[in-house]
């Protein structure tokens, strides 16, 4: 049965390898793959999608130059101003000539904002909060199966050839008002062996 509305159908692969080369084929034809699916990281996937390198490195700058401005702030404030103290001689009226004693605080604070600010940017861009339903259209992804979702408009018999022709052993048609593969819409591919 073809269907003529936008809409996305899923493809299920039983090997990554298999699902890596069938991407090529289906960007070369203008179909859009929405999202992968593995039980694993595959090694080449990100480049073979087109994705983006990640920004992530320029916010964990960001956050640890956040963390080494508070540090200093902190180590100033405290040791210089509010509670000065002669430790070891040491004058207490210069942050400069202390500077030695409050690396280790420094240090420690860079690390602690860059690490949990950069943990909490990737729950926030990616939409993981507690309580939020699970985004994994079929659990067999998590064990042993490879999935792709591919956008498309119009009819869908030119995909769904194409999938069967790069090795897919099941496709769907996703509802795209649950995320969820219809029931109705299944087709299994029997594997030539």
């Amino acid at each position: 049965m073809a269907n003529t509305n936008k809409s996305v159908i899923s493809a299920l692969y039983n090997d990554d390898d298999v699902m890596l080369k069938s991407i090529k084929p289906l960007r070369e034809n203008g179909f859009k793959i929405r999202e992968a699916y593995t039980p694993f990281p595959i090694h080449g996937l990100d480049h073979e999608l087109g994705l983006a390198r990640t920004r992530i490195a320029i916010t964990a700058f960001i956050y640890g130059a956040l963390g080494l401005s508070v540090a200093i702030a902190l180590t100033y404030y405290t040791m210089i101003i509010d509670w000065p103290q002669n430790i070891g001689g040491k004058p207490s009226f210069s942050f400069g000539q202390n500077v030695p004693a409050f690396v280790p605080i420094m240090f420690e604070l860079t690390v602690f904002f860059a690490a949990h600010l950069m943990v909490w940017t990737y729950f926030v861009r990616n939409g993981m909060y507690p309580g939020r339903k699970a985004m994994n259209p079929d659990p067999r992804t998590t064990d042993d199966m490879f999935m792709l979702e591919i956008e498309y408009d119009g009819d869908d018999s030119e995909l769904r050839s194409l999938l069967k022709d790069t090795g897919a052993v099941e496709i769907n048609i996703v509802d795209q008002s649950t995320d969820e593969p219809s029931d109705s819409e299944e087709e299994v591919l029997e594997e030539t062996v």
